[in-house]
């Protein structure tokens, strides 16, 4: 299954309307420049005090269909 890179740097201020539901999903721009798409429910469990930072590998399946998110391993080119 294809793997998509991308960093986030959302500060607790804009992620609380992700958050509490209020959106839906979150829009952002991966490492290799496509704008993608994926459900904001799924940045809770990464979300601190300081918001949701760092960089992330979502896996989607053949249909485009969301799968997983994981963090991204320091020094990772994927």
């Amino acid at each position: 299954m294809p793997k998509i890179r991308v960093s986030l740097n959302l500060p607790p201020h804009r992620f609380l309307a992700y958050y509490e539901g209020a959106v839906d999903e979150v829009v952002a721009s991966a490492s290799d420049g496509r704008k993608i798409r994926f459900p904001a429910r799924v940045l809770r469990p990464f979300m601190t005090h300081h918001g949701v930072v760092g960089s992330f590998l979502i896996t989607y399946d053949s249909k485009q269909k969301f799968v997983s998110i994981e963090r991204a391993p320091v020094g990772s080119a994927t």
